[in-house]
């Protein structure tokens, strides 16, 4: 088997070519715009999947600028996601943060080696009743968890399992905090509203104020709020001690092979959801854009993302809808952009990290709720009416299982439902219907009765139980002709079921004949040397032809 050849060409290579003053303006403008977005999520990110703010933060720069200079989409922004959250959580709670870095550091190992196998187009054979599901689910589960501090509810930390955490909410609703509550609640209305409370003909400074995102204004208001008016909630200075003002040294992390061991399915788990996430987004930019990004050189990118950033205490790092949209809406022309959005956040590091202590966790919890809102497809639970069975099975399937379980098993439990109701509908697809024949076909010159049957679908190990009819010893038929000019596939086991009708057939002193065999059966029969066993003259161009050879009546 000969390996696909690697070609890495980061998409940074094209776009420079008639790269002009322009479109620098207009990319620095954006990076800085989505850089300025980054902050409050990559930090809310970092603390819903367990680790400190200030992960967050360094992922958003490092695997960010990397994914942008390395990348297969002019685009995309990549950092810490939503997507993620639920999965890293779930990995420190079991392995620890250590353990964590070293699943990120091997699952950028595979998704390179995905990316340079060609592999990133089978991504998109996963059904969307799939995506959808685990995305809804991921939502409903990050939602649930920013519910301590957004209450101000006083649990020590929060377990990993869903009803673990309903119990824990539950138990602690007497120790609701009412200043963090009615922070957050106003923090959760200035994020809804902030967009939509101006209009297009407002005063020049009122359309600039709407330019400014939500979530800032919220992190900024709410900072104020705790450092002017004392508020007694939970802060990032608080629970974290606040964020260091600068980048992490380079740390290998401990590596051991009997804890790796262990990490398994946690790899794979960031892996394939990186994968996707990536590619989702990647395809949601090109819908906007009108631009065609490559899927391996993204795959790649984002392993190379992957690996690094652990060095630096990094978390894992994929493609991010939200901030890749406000990138492209900006006025982002290219990857300069995403490169221009590490380096803001970086900035803001150096300059401002001090002033994080005062963040407090409840306005944090507001955003992270709105984007937990606005990253389910809600809509699709009110239409799962207008879709079939197999849809809706899917769908709620993989929901359900996210939520109560994790995503991996979700995504598995999803792709094995999906592939037994596809080998279902494609094997009821599969006809076999006898054909009418004249009294000058019916027999051969010595006798023997001659039946022919048209063949519909694919015969496959789904199907296959469909020729069960014409090996019934009730009807002994001696020469049988398949016409397959309908089958559009067929694999070793439907070759198997006709190997034993042939046997059958010959045992009664009979014969196969196939008739308009299409090129895929017929290059099986071929390789297989079945056609050497049926004999000369088994296969015919035409059903016509056959009939007259088989009857030796003359061809209409």
């Amino acid at each position: 088997m000969k390996l696909p050849s690697l070609r890495f060409r980061p998409q940074l290579v094209d776009s420079l070519r008639g790269y002009t003053r322009d479109d620098l303006r207009a990319d620095v403008s954006a990076g800085v715009t989505v850089g300025v977005v980054a902050l409050p999520l990559a930090m809310a990110f970092g603390i819903a999947s367990g680790v400190k703010p200030e992960q967050g933060i360094f992922t958003a720069i490092i695997a960010g600028l990397l994914i942008s200079l390395l990348g297969g989409s002019r685009v995309q922004i990549g950092g810490p996601a939503g997507a993620f959250v639920v999965v890293l959580y779930a990995i420190v709670e079991r392995y620890g943060v250590a353990n964590l870095l070293i699943s990120t550091f091997m699952a950028g190992i595979l998704l390179f080696a995905m990316g340079a196998l060609r592999m990133g187009n089978l991504i998109r054979y996963i059904p969307v009743s799939i995506v959808i599901g685990f995305t809804n689910g991921i939502a409903v589960i990050i939602a649930l968890q920013q519910v301590k501090d957004f209450l101000g509810l006083a649990i020590p930390k929060m377990p990993a399992n869903f009803f673990s955490q309903i119990a824990a909410i539950v138990q602690a609703l007497g120790t609701i905090n009412w200043t963090a509550l009615a922070l957050g609640a106003v923090s959760l209305v200035i994020v809804v509203l902030w967009p939509k409370s101006y209009k297009p003909n407002d005063q020049r400074w009122k359309l600039w104020m709407a330019r400014v995102p939500g979530t800032i204004v919220v992190l900024v208001l709410g900072t104020l709020a705790v450092a002017v008016a004392g508020l007694q909630v939970e802060t990032i200075g608080s629970r974290f001690g606040g964020i260091p003002q600068g980048l992490p040294s380079f740390e290998l992390p401990a590596f051991e092979w009997r804890t790796a061991q262990n990490l398994v399915m946690p790899t794979l788990s960031i892996a394939l959801l990186g994968a996707i996430e990536s590619l989702l987004c990647a395809r949601v930019a090109d819908g906007i854009t009108g631009d065609r990004h490559d899927p391996n050189q993204e795959l790649m990118a984002q392993g190379v993302a992957n690996f690094v950033a652990p060095f630096f205490g990094g978390i894992a790092a994929t493609g991010t809808v939200a901030r890749t949209v406000t990138n492209i809406r900006s006025g982002a022309r290219s990857p300069i952009a995403g490169i221009v959005h590490a380096l803001t956040l970086l900035l803001i590091v150096l300059a401002l990290a001090p002033l994080a202590a005062s963040i407090p966790l409840a306005s944090l919890a507001a955003i992270l709720l709105f984007v937990a809102w606005n990253m389910g497809d809600w809509h699709e639970f009110a239409r799962l009416r207008q879709f079939s069975v197999n849809y809706r099975a899917v769908l709620l399937t993989t929901f359900l299982l996210t939520v109560v379980f994790d995503v991996t098993v979700a995504v598995q439990m999803g792709l094995l439902l999906a592939s037994l109701m596809f080998i279902f509908r494609i094997s009821s697809l599969t006809r076999i219907e006898e054909i009418a024949l004249p009294a000058d076909y019916a027999r051969t010159p010595d006798g023997r009765s001659i039946v022919a049957y048209r063949v519909f679908g694919s015969l496959f190990f789904g199907s296959v139980t469909k020729l069960e009819q014409l090996l019934d010893p009730a009807h002994p038929h001696e020469v049988v002709v398949l016409e397959m000019d309908k089958v559009i596939n067929l694999d070793t086991t439907g070759l198997d079921a006709l190997e034993n009708l042939h046997r059958m057939l010959v045992r009664r002193g009979g014969r196969l004949v196939i008739a308009e065999p299409n090129p895929q059966p017929l290059s099986l029969l071929r390789r297989s040397g079945f056609l050497d066993e049926l004999g000369p003259d088994a296969v015919f161009d035409e059903l016509d032809e056959a009939l007259a050879a088989l009857s030796g009546s003359p061809k209409d």
